[in-house]
């Protein structure tokens, strides 16, 4: 019989296997230890045993079987549970990985894969000067991602070689996990004022970043347009569960690359994650901006996001601006910029951040909160009744609108009041046709009131249109944001209007584009070649004159006014019903689609949210709103952590705050993320209180 001394002092073997960079097979080696050893300890017998001079301070131990790294060095093998039957791997924690960005070029640099993906992006974005990290993922392509362009390889006798930026030095393994801010805010980078490229001389302001002037133009430049057939050949989504299939691949931003299963040197794809973009700013982000600009580039042209032949058009005359401005040698020539004065820039950055938007005189008093007052029409979609809009006094004062029979009747009862906040705001334009609506879809007990108001010339438009979208946010007229969304939506109205077919005329004669490189590959099939170069110009007249950032600026705001945007969709199965249906996950909002129709059912609000989890056992995210209402779904498309982390992370994103700096609470992320019972007590309340905000 053994004493328990004899337990304690008792030891074993442990085969472990050794990751050399330099060999190309791994090679087991056995150490004798004991269960009170700790992992740090095994650590230093390994390397002592392997008697190799080379620096092993990235290496740590991976479990095979348990699918975890062992990163507590001071744990006992106990304490871990590690017997002699484990597989462990010592290995390098950061390996290359190739990412494909939005603008598809693929770049190849050094990820850690044992961190979780939260910070791993963190640390890819700082490489590639991309701030607010928070708003990107990795996203795992699907099958059929890669599936056309693999048959056209089989085709073709000589392989395609794809070109491939290396950042291999980069430094994403240096420094603490989470930098507390990618530039010094007593500094201002000198950037070119037309392209809003940084300057040499202040390129390393951002970071340690591996880029170096010419890669950096790279990634802050527009690629050249694909060719017709390469955008044939592009995986396109033709239903709205194909576009939750695209969804389905979002890694679990709580577990490491490895943890995943995710290989050495695979390729993944580094998309926006989340549609809310705080703090988008032309100084600071060239790249950010760039990618945001391809990434709604390619949701156009692959018809990812619904938009009308119209709006096509006007993508398509800012895509071809903007190309040419990029292949402009005159504009990439940004190393002539004059110095700027360190303390003076940093004094009129400030200057400006703190006067922000001039406010209007109409809302100086905030005491007295502005109402729009007009006559506009209205209709009510009924079955079997036609299309027939009636005129009405329309008034609309803090978040609601209330009409009645004329303006005289004003002081007495309404005929009805519409409380906007939580609605859906649809434009229903066509500039050409003078026609300018506006779609409410209102939330009800039983699903959606829908409401059309009819407008009678774009100015009236911009100003119901603006005082509706922010409505549906909870907020007034009052607030600052109101005059800059009316200008807005004017300047996109104004990019509609078509120009005299004269100047379009004599263009065409010195034409030197493809048309079809700047349209979807059905729209191009609907038109000859000349007749989609001559609206593509004719449209073009209008951002001719705009420099390269602004037209990617308007081409970014002019996709998130579509309808469609921000939506993220998934295949659901919902609690209760016997057919699948379509989630729509937004920044506020989840909305009950119909699969087969595509037309919105029921939205919830994350605002009237009073708590959820996640049933783990048979994968179903339950939620509990306001008013007694509570919902619960299993996710058909993909995991449902894939889900939660969607809507928990939209919350997350909203307690961001200008005052914040760069710095994230990213154990609050987690939380909220992670599938608990978190919203109770003071949980729910900041949450609440944001959201309401």
């Amino acid at each position: 019989m053994l004493s328990s001394s004899d337990f304690a002092s008792a030891s074993w073997e442990l085969v472990i296997q050794v990751d050399h960079p330099n060999e190309e097979e791994q090679k087991d080696v056995t150490l004798r230890v004991s269960g009170d050893l700790h992992i740090g300890g095994v650590m230093l017998k390994l390397v002592e045993q392997i008697n190799i001079a080379q620096d092993w301070s990235d290496f740590a131990l991976w479990w095979e079987q348990k699918h975890c790294w062992l990163l507590k060095t001071h744990w006992t093998l106990d304490k871990c549970g590690v017997q002699a039957d484990a597989k462990l791997l010592f290995t390098p924690q950061h390996k290359m990985l190739r990412l494909r960005l939005p603008n598809v070029k693929t770049v190849r640099l050094r990820v850690s894969f044992s961190a979780v993906v939260f910070r791993a992006v963190s640390d890819i974005c700082r490489a590639l000067n991309i701030r607010r990290a928070e708003e990107v993922s990795l996203l795992k392509p699907s099958g059929e991602y890669f599936k056309k362009k693999k048959r056209k390889e089989k085709n073709n006798k000589e392989p395609i070689i794809e070109d491939i930026l290396s950042l291999e030095c980069s430094p994403t393994n240096s420094g603490p996990p989470v930098s507390p801010g990618l530039y010094s805010r007593t500094m201002t980078p000198t950037y070119d004022p037309i392209n809003g490229t940084p300057a040499s001389s202040t390129m390393t302001w951002f970071s340690d970043s591996p880029l170096t002037e010419q890669n950096c133009s790279i990634l802050a430049f527009s690629q050249p347009p694909q060719s017709p057939e390469a955008l044939a050949d592009m995986y396109q989504p033709r239903s709205l569960v194909d576009k939750a299939k695209l969804n389905a691949g979002w890694l679990d931003s709580s577990r490491s690359l490895m943890e995943q299963g995710i290989q050495e040197d695979e390729q993944l794809l580094l998309r926006f994650k989340y549609y809310t973009f705080f703090d988008l700013n032309p100084k600071y982000d060239a790249v950010r901006i760039n990618q945001l600009y391809e990434q709604a580039r390619w949701a156009i042209l692959l018809e990812e996001i619904d938009c009308t032949e119209e709006e096509m058009l006007i993508f398509a005359a800012l895509q071809y601006h903007i190309s040419k401005l990029s292949l402009s040698t005159e504009i990439q020539d940004f190393t002539n910029e004059p110095e700027v004065d360190e303390v003076e820039a940093a004094l009129s950055n400030l200057e400006v951040t703190l006067e922000g938007g001039k406010a209007d005189n109409t809302l100086e008093d905030i005491t007295d909160i502005p109402k729009l007052a007009d006559n506009l029409r209205l209709f009510r979609p009924k079955k079997l009744i036609l299309k027939a809009f009636k005129q009405y006094w329309f008034v609309f004062k803090d978040t609601s609108i209330a009409y009645f029979k004329n303006k005289e009747l004003e002081q007495g009862e309404p005929v009805e009041k519409l409380n906007l906040r939580g609605c859906e705001v649809v434009p229903d334009v066509n500039v050409a046709g003078r026609k300018f609506g506006i779609k409410l879809l209102i939330p009800v007990a039983d699903g959606m009131n829908e409401v059309y108001l009819r407008c009678d010339h774009e100015s009236q438009y911009a100003q119901w249109m603006a005082a509706c979208i922010l409505a549906s946010k909870g907020k007034t007229m009052a607030d600052s944001s109101y005059q800059p969304e009316v200008l807005n939506i004017l300047s996109f109205l104004r990019m509609k209007n078509r120009n005299s077919a004269s100047q379009v005329a004599s263009s065409l004669e010195n034409m030197d584009m493809n048309p079809e490189c700047f349209v979807s590959p059905r729209c191009a099939k609907k038109h000859k070649s000349k007749q989609l170069a001559a609206r593509i110009l004719e449209a073009h007249q209008n951002v001719a004159q705009m420099p390269l950032v602004e037209a990617k600026l308007r081409f970014i705001q002019a996709w998130q006014s579509l309808p469609e945007f921000g939506l993220t969709y998934y295949l659901v199965r919902f609690k209760g019903s016997k057919k699948d249906d379509i989630l729509g996950v937004s920044y506020n909002r989840l909305i009950r689609i119909d699969a087969t129709t595509g037309i919105p059912i029921t939205t919830w609000r994350f605002t009237n949210m009073k708590q959820w989890n996640v049933n783990w056992e048979i994968r179903q995210v339950a939620i509990e709103f306001d008013q007694n209402v509570s919902i619960a779904f299993t996710c058909l498309s993909a995991d449902c952590k894939v889900v939660h982390e969607y809507i928990g992370g939209y919350i997350f994103l909203s307690t961001r705050s200008k005052d914040q700096n760069e710095t994230l609470d990213e154990d609050l992320f987690h939380k909220l993320t992670g599938g608990q019972d978190f919203y109770s007590g003071l949980g729910l309340r900041k949450m609440g209180s944001v959201l309401s905000s």
